[in-house]
């Protein structure tokens, strides 16, 4: 028994990818022998997926960092052509994100997407999408990202459309597919950029090797503003509120979790791939390096507080109730990326040495940013599942034609409740946990960060304040008098999310100490990713 889990965790990395696509392709053929079989098998996938990333995740936080190379034992034999993956603490992390919500997604599905034509190639993507995310945030390789990110971008855009009946749908996907085409384009000129300089794909190799010419540095700005563009940070986060509001709402829980795995690839890119070099810049020229890592640590918090200022205002001005949760989630995105950009405003020489540290508040904001990203995905995605519920209800998302809906939807109205108090970073749900972190990290570094975000918080309470005054208090409008709770299969997956966030508010400590201090630690220390490839940091 014993040699079977260690065979199961050995090749742990090659089977969370690998069951979701094969998984994809088997599930037409499922669907055409009876409906229900089919849903109940890729229900199962989903599972067995998110059991060998939890394997996985246990194996890294434990053991340390994991290396797997498809079909051959060394990972720097002909490394053109491998398929190479490196887990680290962050991988592992996201990998968690990416297996929590699909495994939501396609319980909800069940009732939501019943009546639905074209099942089995909505859950076929719905696999590919998996497949995509999970791809992206495991491989070491620049040139096997780009392939994931291609079937991510390909998957969400065909199921954002799926509503093809609905003009804003077709349009919200052509919309997704122009960014996505267009962030392709800059990461594949970048990879070619990498592979003409150092003869090399590995990021790992690329990170041993980057000399930070003028060409490296093109290759930076074009994968930030790739990767920037799809994780939706402002000036470049107009496509979200569409996306997001014009797919069915158990797509566009897995989309939150695809827009966080290209922020994971921001933060990939800036602390690994570039990371060790710009630290041994810093080392070398001193004062007037760290005064250049402040530089660009403030110009990421400009960006973060105006994406943050933009999400809030715009949400504060919407009627439509899935478009106001996706404003919601552009601003969530900026408090993310505003405490890696007060984190990396904190790099600075040691006393006494030549050694470049991070502050003790450039860690807290780290670790606060990258707790708040897991607790995002589970209070967005509750919020579209209520938005979901709400539309499978009534049918309507306009907050002018809703009302008295806490009468009929007890359920739905409960974890409302919760999904409105986590994202406004209310106590003790796991949105206070992350954000009193980045509030108290953020101090040290400008009050008026602080005092801007939590003001913006408290205007994300109003948002939905509004809404729940709106749509489940006062009278109940003559053409909803049918309405009734949503079937149980929809309940059991906002359930599941619901728990998750009361779980991680009531135990922030553990989960930090467990699953999010591994992620802050392989970030802050890009060594040890190299190393573990190249060896010698």
């Amino acid at each position: 028994m014993n040699e079977m889990l260690d065979y199961l965790v050995l090749n742990s990395p090659a089977l969370v990818v690998a069951i979701p696509l094969l998984g994809a392709f088997l599930t037409p053929l499922v669907g055409m022998i009876n409906g229900k079989l089919r849903n109940l098998f890729v229900i199962f996938i989903t599972l067995l997926t998110g059991f060998f990333a939890v394997l996985l995740a246990n194996d890294v936080f434990t053991n340390g960092i994991r290396t797997y190379v498809f079909g051959n034992s060394s990972p720097m034999t002909n490394p053109v052509v491998r398929i190479f993956f490196e887990v680290d603490g962050m991988s592992a992390f996201m990998a968690l994100i990416a297996v929590i919500l699909p495994i939501v997604a396609v319980i909800y599905s069940w009732a939501f997407m019943e009546k639905e034509t074209g099942l089995n190639k909505y859950y076929t993507l719905i696999l590919l999408m998996t497949t995509g995310m999970l791809g992206m945030v495991l491989t070491g390789d620049m040139f096997n990202f780009f392939v994931f990110l291609e079937i991510t971008s390909i998957a969400t855009a065909a199921l954002v459309a799926f509503w093809t009946n609905k003009k804003n749908s077709v349009q919200a996907a052509f919309k997704y597919i122009v960014i996505s085409s267009i962030g392709a384009l800059f990461v594949l000129f970048a990879i070619a950029i990498f592979y003409g300089q150092y003869n090399a794909l590995n990021m790992a190799v690329i990170a041993n090797s980057i000399s930070y010419s003028f060409l490296d540095k093109i290759a930076l700005g074009l994968l930030i503003a790739a990767l920037a563009m799809k994780a939706a940070i402002a000036p470049m986060h107009m496509w979200l509120p569409d996306t997001y509001s014009g797919a069915p709402s158990s797509v566009t829980v897995v989309i939150v979790g695809t827009t966080l795995a290209s922020l994971y690839g921001v933060f990939r890119i800036l602390f690994t791939v570039y990371g060790r070099q710009l630290l041994t810049i810093m080392r070398q020229i001193g004062e007037f390096s760290v005064t250049s890592s402040i530089v660009l640590g403030v110009f990421i918090v400009i960006l973060a507080t105006i994406t943050i200022v933009i999400g809030v205002f715009m949400a504060l001005k919407s009627n439509d109730f899935k478009r106001m949760i996706g404003y919601v989630a552009v601003a969530e995105i900026g408090y993310m990326a505003l405490a890696v950009g007060s984190a990396i405003s904190t790099f600075h020489i040691a006393d006494g040495t030549a050694a470049v540290q991070m502050t003790s508040y450039g860690e807290m904001a780290l670790t606060g940013g990258i707790f708040h990203m897991i607790n995002d995905a589970l209070d967005i995605g509750l919020l579209f599942l209520v938005a979901g519920a709400i539309y499978y209800a009534t049918k309507e998302t306009s907050l002018n034609r809703l009302g008295g809906l806490s009468r009929k939807m007890k359920y739905t109205t409960v974890f409302f409740l919760i999904a409105l108090f986590a994202a406004s970073g209310l106590p003790p749900l796991n949105g206070f946990a992350s954000k009193l972190i980045i509030y108290q990290s953020i101090y040290q570094v400008n009050p008026i960060l602080t005092i801007v975000a939590i003001l913006c918080s408290i205007m994300i309470l109003a948002v939905f304040v509004k809404v729940f005054h709106s749509a489940f208090l006062g009278p109940k409008l003559p053409s909803l008098k049918n309405v009734k709770e949503v079937p149980k299969s929809m309940l059991i997956s906002m359930g599941i999310l619901a728990f998750l966030i009361i779980l991680f508010g009531l135990f922030p400590e553990y989960i930090i100490n467990n699953i999010v201090e591994p992620a802050v630690n392989a970030l802050s220390n890009p060594g040890s990713y190299i190393s573990a490839i190249v060896g010698g940091a």
